[in-house]
């Protein structure tokens, strides 16, 4: 039996209305289907113009001839109180602020089935993975890598206040001065692995030496400019530190005093770190930070970005490759470390290409 849908004006103009202010998709395609009911095309001519089923164009015109423009809207809102409640975040988000092991789980990492389990056991709400993982993605949880890190031995005033001296000193440098944060880094030919995207099913592959190589980075970066002063040896020794320092003090001349901000490595205060540091006369001053307290010197984040441009999931097959293609990227402006920076300066440079040309058009006119 063919449906016929007839339409009065004020008919036509709500269901119009209810369309565009609605964002559900499927309640959208519903109320095109009883408009072109209207129009007087058949249902295979609907579900084509609106690239749906059939029957979903059939559906949406018997459920307007049943029960109006109400009977269009999505029946799950009669399905009751929804689970995920303001009761059931707050427990997610207790549970996300521990690990497994403070409720009795011998699992170090929490799991959707984990997470599940924990919140039928205490009585919270008896959900299912589906509907933690819905849970999950309202608060704003991702699956991230941890983070190791070590506790400062020092009490937290005196660190604290190391933290502010150093501040303070960046803060007020001297024209004539120069400040650098300065650190080693770890170039291993076996290659840091990190994730990648692939398709689904096919998981990426790195194949590795086997027999592992490295090569040891130190650097200063300015702390005003971001400039980086680096040198590279096969062992990571009072040697290689010292070189640097020379490294240094040849890069900047000019200054009246180089103050390199690093940590407490045991390179840093050897006797023959102190022996160097005495011929050269005070020029360079080094200001050691607390013990471990990575995230306060900034050049870590440059290694981190190394790694994350360089030697993560490398296919090089010998440490000379590896360490070529590392000495290629320090080499590059502080600008183009990343691939976002290269992208900024490609579209830079082909800007500046196009108003040449435009340039020469116009003074040839």
């Amino acid at each position: 039996m063919k449906l016929v849908i007839e339409l009065r004006r004020h008919e036509r103009r709500q269901l119009l209305k209810a369309m565009r202010k609605s964002t559900d998709p499927h309640y959208r395609v519903r109320c095109q289907a009883v408009l072109a009911y209207a129009r007087g095309l058949g249902c295979n001519q609907v579900a084509r113009a609106l690239e749906c089923a059939p029957s979903t164009a059939a559906n949406a015109a018997r459920r307007y001839l049943r029960e109006g423009i109400h009977g269009l809207s999505d029946k799950r809102a009669d399905n009751g109180a929804p689970k995920i409640d303001d009761d059931l975040l707050a427990a997610l988000l207790e549970l996300l602020a521990h690990a497994p092991g403070e409720y009795g789980w011998e699992r170090p990492t929490w799991t959707r089935e984990l997470l599940a389990l924990t919140l039928r056991e205490a009585g919270i709400a008896e959900v299912s993975v589906s509907t933690v993982a819905r849970a999950l993605e309202r608060v704003g949880a991702r699956w991230k890598v941890a983070k190791p890190v070590v506790a400062c031995p020092w009490s937290k005033r005196r660190r604290n206040k190391r933290l502010r001296e150093i501040a303070a000193l960046l803060r007020r440098l001297p024209k004539h001065d120069v400040a650098a944060f300065s650190d080693e880094v770890d170039i291993h030919l076996n290659p840091k692995i990190g994730r990648d995207w692939s398709l689904r099913g096919r998981q990426p592959l790195v194949m590795t030496p086997g027999k592992n190589a490295k090569r040891y980075v130190a650097g200063a970066m300015d702390a005003r400019t971001r400039k980086l002063v680096w040198v590279a040896s096969d062992r990571k020794n009072s040697e290689l530190f010292i070189a640097l320092l020379w490294r240094l003090e040849r890069a900047y001349p000019a200054a009246k005093r180089i103050h390199v901000v690093l940590d407490n490595y045991v390179i840093h205060s050897s006797k023959k770190t102190q022996a160097a540091l005495a011929k050269l006369s005070g020029r360079i001053v080094l200001h050691f930070l607390p013990p471990y307290c990575p995230d306060a010197n900034k050049i870590e984040r440059l290694w981190g970005t190394l790694h994350a441009n360089v030697t993560r999931n490398h296919r090089h097959k010998t440490i000379e490759a590896l360490m070529a293609a590392v000495t290629r990227w320090l080499r590059l402006p502080v600008g183009q470390r990343t691939a976002e920076g290269r992208a900024r300066q490609v579209a830079k440079n082909m800007r500046r290409a196009h108003a040449a040309r435009r340039h020469r058009r116009f003074v040839a006119a």
